[in-house]
């Protein structure tokens, strides 16, 4: 009964030449989490990890939670949440942190913080790459020959992008090349 009644009053504001746009949302659009929704999290040896976390950012962590705080405190002060967490072998580690805020009008504009360790001790040719699940937002890498790591890079509204890894062994060979999606996304 309730549309009906919306439905008359919008038609009788259409004839009366004072319509204006109201948008209505779709089923799925209303299941979408509101900006101020934070991120739910669980406790891992200590580090908060989204709630949502892959099952294999949930093991590095929990194999791991003092490179797991580095790469936290590399990204600065509040970004406490992981949103992931992926290892290349004997090569790399990368992560993702936010902070939990929102950046702009929606549960998914996370800032985001990403970073990739070389875990082989030694200086390589490796990279991160940063973009934003809008794309309309610069993307932001950083690549050269590094012992520790590269980054960190940071997006205001990174939850959802993609955080891409890079790296060369003393030979020149590609032995890190791989792209993943950042936090719980569709």
């Amino acid at each position: 009964m309730k549309n009906a009644t919306i439905r008359v009053g919008i038609a009788t504001t259409v004839m009366l030449g004072l319509m204006t746009a109201v948008p209505t949302a779709s089923a799925a659009e209303r299941s979408v989490p509101k900006e101020n929704t934070p991120i739910a999290t669980v406790e891992i040896k200590g580090i908060k990890v989204d709630r949502k976390a892959s099952a294999e950012t949930r093991r590095l962590i929990e194999a791991d939670p003092l490179a797991a705080a580095a790469a936290a405190n590399a990204c600065g002060p509040g970004y406490t949440i992981s949103t992931g967490a992926w290892r290349y072998g004997a090569y790399g580690s990368t992560y993702t942190w936010t902070n939990g805020t929102s950046s702009g009008s929606g549960y998914y504009d996370k800032p985001i913080c990403a970073l990739f360790f070389n875990d082989t001790g030694a200086s390589r040719s490796i990279g991160v790459r940063l973009s934003s699940n809008y794309t309309a937002d610069p993307t932001v890498e950083d690549f050269g020959t590094y012992s520790s790591y590269a980054g960190p890079l940071y997006q205001k509204r990174g939850y959802c992008g993609t955080v891409y890894s890079y790296m060369k062994d003393s030979n020149g060979k590609v032995v890190v090349d791989n792209t993943q999606t950042i936090g719980a996304c569709n």
